[in-house]
C-alpha cells in the first residue's frame, strides 16, 4: 500500500511503499504527474495492491502497479481523508526497510476497509488501530490481569507507566474514583488484542467507553512513542469541535 507520494522534479512521484516481504520501501515513479501515464491513478496515497518495482543503482523504480483497491471512498471526505493518512503516517514510523511487514500491512489494509464500510465510529478505528500497531511493534498493553500483582481483579485502573492495568482489590495503590475504568471497557481492550484481524472492527462501544478508551491511548503513546503524528494534531482538533 502505497503510504505517502510526493513530487519530485516536474513529472515524477517518490513513493513510500508498505510491502509484506520487504517492510517500507521507497521508490521512484517516473512521469508519473504526466498527463496519461500509466501510474498515475496508481501512485496515490492508499492504493493497495502489487506493485512491479525495478532495483536501480540507487533507488526502486516503479514499472508496473496491478491495483487492488484505490479506496477511493476515503478520499470523499475531510473525516476519511484524516484518519487515512493518519493510519499511513503510523505504519511509516513503526515499519522499516527489509523487516517483514506482513501483519501490519494486514491490519492498515482491514484498518482502510473499516472506514470504507462505516459501521464502526472513527474515533473507535483510531483507538483500536492504535493499541493494535503498537502490540505489533513490541509495546502490547497488558490488560489480562494486573501488571503490579498478576491476579485477575474486579476493578482496574489504567497505568501507562508501568504498562496496563492494575487491580484495586489486591495491590494497595493510590487512585480516584473517576480512575477505575468500566468493564466493559477492561473488556474492549482485551478483544482488541486478542481478536484476529479480520473481525477486529466489528464491536461498537458507548461514549463513556469511547472517553476511556481516548485517555488510554493518549496516555500510552505519549508514554512509549517519541513522536507528535502531524496528522494526530488535526485529528485532536477534530475531535475538539465536535464536542464544544
Amino acid at each position: 500500500m502505497v503510504l505517502s507520494a510526493t513530487q519530485v522534479g516536474d513529472y515524477d512521484r517518490r513513493l513510500v511503499i508498505l510491502t509484506k516481504e520487504r517492510g517500507k520501501l521507497s521508490a521512484f515513479a517516473r512521469g508519473a504527474r504526466r498527463t496519461g501515464n500509466a501510474l498515475t491513478a496508481a501512485c496515490q496515497p492508499f492504493t493497495y495492491g502489487k506493485f512491479s518495482l525495478f532495483a536501480g543503482r540507487d533507488a526502486f523504480r516503479v514499472q508496473n502497479v496491478e491495483v487492488d483497491n484505490y479506496f477511493d471512498e476515503v478520499k470523499t471526505n475531510l473525516d476519511g481523508i484524516t484518519y487515512g493518512t493518519y493510519f499511513c503516517e503510523m505504519a511509516d514510523y513503526f515499519t522499516h526497510e527489509n523487516l517483514n511487514a506482513k501483519e501490519q500491512l494486514k491490519l492498515l489494509y482491514m484498518t482502510m476497509r473499516a472506514l470504507i464500510k462505516k459501521q464502526v465510529a472513527y474515533s473507535l478505528i483510531r483507538r483500536i488501530y492504535e493499541i493494535r500497531m503498537l502490540a505489533l511493534d513490541g509495546e502490547e498493553m497488558q490488560v489480562f490481569s494486573c501488571v503490579k500483582c498478576g491476579n485477575s481483579g474486579t476493578g482496574y485502573v489504567f497505568r501507562a507507566r508501568q504498562g496496563g492495568l492494575v487491580c484495586v482489590d489486591h495491590c494497595q495503590i493510590d487512585y480516584d474514583i473517576g480512575e477505575l475504568l468500566h468493564p466493559s471497557t477492561v473488556y474492549s481492550l482485551q478483544y482488541i488484542l486478542s481478536a484476529s484481524l479480520e473481525k477486529l472492527y466489528s464491536f461498537q462501544v458507548s461514549p463513556e467507553v469511547q472517553a476511556e478508551l481516548d485517555g488510554i491511548c493518549s496516555a500510552f503513546l505519549e508514554e512509549y512513542v517519541d513522536r507528535q503524528f502531524r496528522s494526530s494534531e488535526f485529528l485532536d482538533s477534530l475531535s475538539c469541535n465536535l464536542t464544544s
